[in-house]
């Protein structure tokens, strides 16, 4: 029985979803796959300290609630690759073949942002304790904020108008999916699916490195989410966070 989404709450308004899924984390009222999902943030969060802006009511503001024991903190990025992957094979579904990870957690159409994904964990003495996965995806939005120019959603894609509450139960059941596998310990291919889906790869891409701004041919990824790029036949594995995508 699907785990993932059973327990679905609809908040009106509140200032981030994965806050307050980690409160009723911190206060031993959540359990593995409960979700909140609401109309309105006001203080969404997206990675490294960003904002996430979202119209009221108009696309996907959802958190879950994870308990991956089966890992080890180090692990992280095959939590992050298994979360990722279910969003991409769920805005897939309606968007086409041109949806594409972005590494390491958004999610691109074409060469405009579609979502992202912001997964904050709580470990205690070296386990993990829980994770909170938190997606934002646009789906009914039309209009972005100038500095979000490059953004698109379902319905510049496609034209069509969606019931986002509808929308988000039925990510969570393909998030729940990718989920198993990983848990199954289909690390492999959650790994080879990851690379496959990836946004450039084997294309060359603008990055900006300690001051520098280069050229570089995007390969794929470790299985600890390191950038594997070539640049002038040298290849280099790179960090999250210690580069900038220049596209």
């Amino acid at each position: 029985m699907q785990s993932f989404g059973q327990s679905f709450s609809v908040i009106p308004s509140i200032d981030s979803t994965n806050n307050y899924a980690m409160q009723m984390v911190h206060a031993r009222l959540a359990k593995h796959g409960d979700a909140w999902f609401a109309l309105e943030q006001t203080k969404g969060k997206g990675q490294r300290g960003k904002s996430w802006q979202s119209s009221k009511g108009e696309n996907i503001l959802l958190s879950i609630v994870l308990k991956p024991l089966f890992l080890v903190p180090m692990q992280s990025f095959l939590l992050n690759a298994a979360i990722t992957l279910g969003v991409y094979d769920f805005y897939k579904k309606y968007a086409g073949h041109e949806t594409r990870i972005k590494w390491p957690n958004d999610i691109y159409w074409s060469d405009r942002k579609a979502g992202g994904i912001l997964i904050e964990n709580i470990i205690r003495a070296e386990h993990w304790s829980f994770a909170v996965a938190g997606v934002g995806l646009n789906i009914n939005q039309l209009n972005f904020a100038e500095h979000l120019q490059k953004a698109t959603s379902l319905r510049q894609i496609t034209g069509k108008k969606f019931e986002v509450i509808e929308l988000a139960k039925e990510l969570c059941f393909f998030l729940e999916q990718r989920y198993e596998a990983l848990e199954a310990g289909n690390e492999k291919q959650i790994l080879h699916d990851y690379g496959q889906a990836m946004y450039k790869l084997n294309e060359n891409v603008t990055f900006k490195k300690n001051g520098l701004v280069f050229d570089t041919l995007i390969k794929g990824i470790t299985a600890e989410g390191l950038l594997v790029v070539e640049t002038d036949n040298i290849e280099e594995e790179w960090l999250w966070g210690t580069v900038e995508w220049i596209v």
